[in-house]
């Protein structure tokens, strides 16, 4: 079991080797607006249970919900604010097991808990590493609402002679 830490090292100096497997990091916080939850789901998510309080209450989930989209764009948006380095960020090829696993509801506040589950350096490119990344946004009532794995390349701070 691992504990949550402090990063050791601040956002903007972070590399590759800076990511441990089995460190475990909470940050941040976001809040969700029923206003929030429905600009997003009338753009993006047009179903009655995202934009229309009333049709939902006779809905699957008994009331309004934020999409989960949105909730995943949040998760998103406290990772690449807290987690991800800012100079050694090389994108990423995807994410793995994306689940919704409770609705979130206007009022509804969050925070990232990420875990480090490996890093590889590349074979084929030294100067940069793959990092997996177990990311989770936690509701007030301590309760996992959003669960997916990460995949991101970083810079390496020193990397061998190809």
């Amino acid at each position: 079991m691992t504990t949550t830490e402090a990063f050791a090292v601040p956002i903007g100096e972070r590399y590759f080797e800076d990511y441990r497997p089995g460190a475990a990091y909470e940050f941040g916080h976001a809040a969700f607006t029923e206003a929030e939850i429905v600009e997003f789901a009338r753009r993006f998510d047009p179903q009655s249970f995202h934009v229309d309080r009333e049709t939902a209450q006779d809905g699957p989930f008994g009331g309004l919900i934020a999409s989960g989209w949105h909730t995943a764009s949040v998760l998103m948006r406290l990772f690449a604010g807290h987690y991800l380095s800012t100079v050694a960020s090389l994108g990423g090829p995807g994410a793995d097991e994306l689940r919704w696993l409770k609705p979130v509801r206007p009022g509804t506040t969050v925070r990232l808990r990420v875990t480090v589950l490996d890093t590889q350096p590349s074979r084929s490119k030294p100067d940069r590493g793959l990092v997996r990344t177990l990311a989770e946004l936690i509701d007030q009532d301590d309760d996992v609402v959003l669960r997916l794995t990460v995949l991101n390349f970083l810079r390496r701070k020193a990397f061998p002679e190809a």
